[in-house]
């Protein structure tokens, strides 16, 4: 993978999709833009937790809508919750 900021995220079939981050954009907000299944009802306000991700071990444990890109996350991974 080259060096451009991305992050790594497993769907709920299981399949991987590398996409393109921008930083300072929220992990909900790029997972959303490439029209995966996450409904991230409240925005982003830390309310409704229906942008749960599972973070890999390897990175931070949050809700993706609390992840703010960055150099530092480059080649983050993460896997979409399954609805409770």
């Amino acid at each position: 993978m080259n060096d451009e900021l991305h992050i790594r995220v497993t769907d709920l079939d299981g399949k991987v999709h590398n996409l393109p981050a921008l930083e300072g954009w929220r992990v909900m907000e790029i997972i959303k833009d490439a029209g995966l299944p996450l409904k991230a009802e409240c925005g982003g306000a830390l309310e409704c937790a229906t942008c749960h991700v599972y973070v890999a071990p390897q990175w931070l444990d949050r809700l993706s809508c609390q992840i703010l890109m960055s150099d530092e996350l480059n080649g983050l991974e993460v896997t979409i919750a399954p609805e409770v």
